[in-house]
């Protein structure tokens, strides 16, 4: 699955710089990991496992995504 969804992130990551300047700080495809571990167990952000990028990364990817349509 990641090498449909891959192209799509890589896309997006050339056209949205990191404003906070910590470019490459978590991996995309972690990212997109927990976004879809979140979505298939139905919990609380807070509540992701401690192997996932901290919570608060991981749901500003997804609060990005959402909003610009990229999801």
């Amino acid at each position: 699955m990641w090498e449909l969804i891959r192209p799509v992130i890589t896309s997006w990551k050339g056209q949205h710089r990191s404003v906070s300047g910590h470019e490459g700080r978590y991996e995309m495809r972690e990212i997109v990991d927990a976004i879809l571990y979140q979505a298939r167990v139905g919990r609380q952000w807070r509540y992701l496992p401690h192997y996932f990028p901290p919570y608060t990364a991981v749901y500003y990817y997804f609060g990005k995504w959402r909003d610009d349509g990229t999801d």
